[in-house]
């Protein structure tokens, strides 16, 4: 990863692939809207709600992801000083706080006809609602400080103390009793869904990645270029009060 740790070079790659990346994903949205509304059946339980399943899944996926990125990010920032790796911090967690806040949604609208209620304190839900304050507690150190170096140090603290959850929220309808539905893809024994429900639910799962990617490199680059900005301002303000002085 060194080998991009250059902003000019990075900003030149970004600038290629975005393109490309774009396309990708709307192609990936429209395939997997298409089978997701059009193509898959409905449930012979829950009917028509559960195509809420194919946002309400893949967005839970990312917010995992991208929190598991933000926690690799900021080792990288505190152990190796990865030049780019703050900016990947500072860029993924407002994403991440997105998918969260869009896997709460719609865990609370899909939650209604088939629990009666859009919430319940359980371990799944509390734990997931926790990585969302996770995010957002990210996102307040980082401007917490006349500092940013000590801002972007207490962040990666944060971010890399927040993994524990990571764990906690994969496994919480194992270790205790939840009305959350147990994992029903990553099984030892294979997916329990239907086909006609899988390969809509993971068409939807790759455009989702495709659109965390691109917002990513999107983020970042412009977060480069607003820190080019602030070091011009900074040097123009400077070389004025050395005339002055």
């Amino acid at each position: 990863m060194h080998r991009f740790a250059n902003p000019g070079r990075f900003q030149r790659l970004a600038t290629r692939v975005l393109p490309w990346l774009k396309g990708l994903t709307a192609l990936s949205f429209l395939a997997g809207l298409y089978l997701a509304l059009l193509a898959s059946p409905p449930d012979y339980q829950q009917g028509e709600t559960v195509r809420i399943m194919y946002v309400h899944v893949p967005a839970a996926w990312m917010a995992l992801f991208a929190y598991l990125l933000l926690g690799l990010a900021s080792a990288s920032s505190l152990i190796w000083r990865h030049p780019l790796a703050d900016i990947a911090a500072q860029a993924l967690s407002p994403i991440g706080a997105a998918f969260t806040l869009v896997a709460l949604a719609t865990g609370s609208l899909w939650g209604k006809p088939m629990w009666g209620t859009y919430w319940v304190w359980d371990a799944r839900l509390t734990s997931f609602l926790l990585l969302f304050f996770l995010y957002l507690g990210h996102m307040a150190l980082l401007d917490a400080f006349d500092d940013r170096n000590r801002g972007r140090r207490s962040a990666a603290v944060l971010a890399l103390v927040g993994l524990v959850n990571l764990p906690i929220i994969k496994f919480s309808v194992d270790w205790w009793n939840t009305l959350h539905q147990p994992a029903s893809i990553t099984r030892m024994d294979g997916p329990s869904i239907d086909p006609s429900m899988l390969w809509p639910l993971l068409t939807m799962a790759v455009a989702f990645h495709l659109f965390l990617l691109t917002a990513l490199l999107e983020r970042m680059r412009t977060l480069l270029m607003e820190a080019r900005l602030r070091a011009q301002r900074q040097a123009r303000f400077e070389a004025m009060q050395a005339e002055q002085g």
